[in-house]
C-alpha cells in the first residue's frame, strides 16, 4: 500500500484529475480519495460486527447496530455517490444503461456501467432524502424509475454533487453532446503508476 498522502492534484496514487473532476470537487478531491478505503473498511467491519453479534445471540447489540446503520444511511449514500461520480467523471461523458437493464451476452462498456452505477446510487440518495426529509440543499429530484432518461440520471448525479462538501456550482452535463476536452478527459492515469 502506498504511503503517499492524497492531495487535490493526485487524490489516488497514480491518478491525476482533469478539468471536470477539478471543476466539480476542487480541493475536496483529496478527501474523496481517502473515502474509498475508509468506506470499504467501514462496511466490512460493520458487517463483521453485526454477524458476530447475531451468531452470539446478542439481539440487543444487533438492534443497536441496525439502528446506527439506519441513521448513517444518508451519509453512506452520499459518500458512495460522490466516489462513484468522481470515478465516472474519470471516464468522460456518455450514455447510461437503460432501466431496467437486461443482461445480454455482450457485456456493457465499463464507462457506461460506471456512469449508470453512479446515477443509481445518487438516485437512492434522492429517494432517501424525499422519504425522510434529510436533504441539506433542497431541490430533491425525482428518484430514478424504470424508463428514466439520461437527463434524469444527470439530475440525480448533480443533486449528489450539490450535497457534497465544497462542491463547485453547476453540474457537469454528460449528455450535452459536445463536451469540452476537460469533460471528456476528467482523469488520466499517470505513466509512473503501477
Amino acid at each position: 500500500m502506498s504511503t503517499q498522502q492524497p492531495s487535490p492534484d493526485e487524490p489516488w496514487p497514480g491518478w491525476i484529475p482533469g478539468g471536470a473532476a477539478q471543476a466539480v470537487y476542487g480541493k475536496y478531491l483529496a478527501r474523496i480519495g481517502q473515502l474509498i478505503p475508509a468506506v470499504l473498511y467501514t462496511h466490512v467491519m460493520d458487517r463483521q460486527g453485526l454477524a458476530a453479534a447475531h451468531n452470539a445471540g446478542r439481539q440487543d447489540v444487533v438492534d443497536a447496530q441496525v439502528a446506527s446503520l439506519a441513521i448513517e444511511c444518508r451519509d453512506d449514500l452520499l459518500e458512495a455517490a460522490v466516489v462513484l461520480d468522481v470515478l465516472a467523471l474519470c471516464h468522460g461523458h456518455g450514455s447510461y444503461l437503460p432501466r431496467p437493464y437486461q443482461e445480454t451476452s455482450t457485456p456493457a462498456p465499463r464507462d457506461v456501467e460506471l456512469r449508470t452505477d453512479a446515477s443509481d446510487v445518487a438516485g437512492e440518495l434522492a429517494r432517501h432524502d424525499r422519504q425522510y426529509g434529510t436533504s441539506t440543499t433542497g431541490g430533491v429530484p425525482a428518484p430514478l424509475e424504470d424508463g428514466c432518461t439520461d437527463r434524469d440520471r444527470d439530475a440525480v448525479r448533480a443533486y449528489a454533487r450539490n450535497g457534497s462538501p465544497g462542491r463547485n456550482a453547476g453540474p457537469v452535463s454528460e449528455a450535452s453532446g459536445s463536451p469540452s476536452r476537460s469533460t471528456v478527459i476528467a482523469c488520466r492515469r499517470t505513466s509512473s503508476a503501477s
